[in-house]
């Protein structure tokens, strides 16, 4: 027994030295390959927004941030604000020609260049921040939109939301649809399209340049986001009038955009990494604009702000306006109509779902505010 014994331990002792130096073999071959697969990447991120609006610039720095500390520096994106390298409004397209990897941006953007960009990043009344997470991530809408993208030579993934946006400042007050007619609006995107409709003028223009355009009168009114972002630019002192809900942004995605031969050349695990780091991203934004934008709009009132809420007759008419402008430009455009089809499915079953539950709890809750039973008591 005593030999039986000893030899199993001298034969126990054998493998494992064995399968140690194979352990320490295999970790020293190993290793060439792991750094084959963290190569260092430098890429340049053109971003449609400028410095100062640091919830939504500060989303390609957070993705940034994130690359850089989870590769320990291997993988870095330098962040670009709008007008550095390109303009805001050419974000998206310096991205398709290779000018810079990456850009930061909104889809409507460039809906003038095909209008199912504007699919990606929202179409007035559709999706609510929440719905819209849903059916990206959960209904296919990231996949929907990447099929249309690869025409243009990128691929994307969302990069933050504002949840829904304010209506937007206007030099005069908006209480019928006739006093919509012949106002020049800076509104981005396919909204114009809609809200042309009313008798509005729609302009396009850069954030940066919205607010000197109030102040010469160029424009007479201009959405832009929401409160937090708004009271940064100062639009109160020019356009005192602050209209709410803007109908056209219920919940609108900010969209990571890559040049998709730069992306095929990424090791899986980087894509994989990008993508888990988009995502972290377009959920911080979101929380961001929810913690911020309480207490801006209380400072915006308390600064002169003249808070309003749309008609009843124009949100009625902006609605059905909407749909016939995604009717017209379905019957020419397959892109748009294919993702603008398959939002409706989705669309459909969520506000059924949000009057139940979702809806009874915060009607209650906000009730509730208005008596007075939220606010903290002051104790005794």
């Amino acid at each position: 027994m005593k030999e039986s014994k000893s030899l199993d331990r001298r034969s126990f002792l054998t493998r494992a030295s064995v399968g140690g130096a194979a352990a320490a073999a295999g970790t020293a071959l190993a290793a060439p390959a792991i750094a084959q697969e963290m190569p260092t990447i430098n890429w340049r991120l053109a971003s449609s927004f400028p410095k100062s609006l640091d919830t939504i610039y500060g989303g390609a720095e957070e993705l940034s941030t994130r690359l850089k500390e989870a590769t320990d520096g291997k993988f870095t994106i330098q962040v670009f604000a709008a007008g550095e390298i390109v303009p805001g409004l050419d974000a998206i397209n310096a991205a398709t020609d290779g000018t810079v990897e990456s850009a930061h941006s909104v889809g409507y953007y460039n809906w003038g260049k095909d209008p199912a960009f504007a699919c990606g990043a929202e179409l007035p009344f559709t999706f609510s921040a929440r719905a819209k997470t849903a059916y990206q991530y959960q209904g296919g809408g990231i996949e929907n939109y990447n099929e249309f993208l690869q025409k243009y030579g990128l691929i994307g993934f969302p990069g933050g939301n504002t949840g829904v946006q304010f209506g937007g400042w206007y030099r005069k007050e908006i209480k019928t649809l006739a006093d919509l007619q012949g106002l020049k609006m800076r509104i981005a995107g396919l909204a114009g399209r809609v809200v042309e409709k009313l008798g509005v003028v729609p302009q396009q223009i850069a954030g940066g340049d919205i607010y000197p355009s109030l102040e010469k009168g160029t424009i007479d009114a201009a959405e832009w986001v929401g409160p937090y972002d708004d009271s940064k630019l100062g639009f109160q002192k020019v356009a005192p009038y602050y209209y709410y809900p803007g109908y056209w942004e219920g919940g609108p995605t900010v969209s990571f955009f890559f040049n998709k031969a730069k992306w095929d050349e990424l090791p899986d695990g980087y894509k994989s990494l990008v993508r888990t780091c988009a995502q972290a991203t377009d959920q911080n934004m979101l929380a961001k604009y929810d913690m911020k934008n309480p207490t801006a709009l209380k400072e915006l009132v308390g600064s002169g702000a003249q808070l309003r809420s749309f008609s009843e007759e124009i949100l009625t008419a902006a609605f059905e306006a909407a749909g016939e402008v995604y009717a017209e430009i379905s019957a020419e455009n397959e892109s748009f109509k294919k993702q603008y089809e398959a939002m409706l499915q989705f669309r459909d079953d969520w506000y059924l779902y949000a009057q139940t539950a979702e809806y009874t709890f915060d009607t209650f809750m906000m009730i509730q505010q208005r008596n007075g039973k939220l606010a903290p008591q002051q104790g005794g």
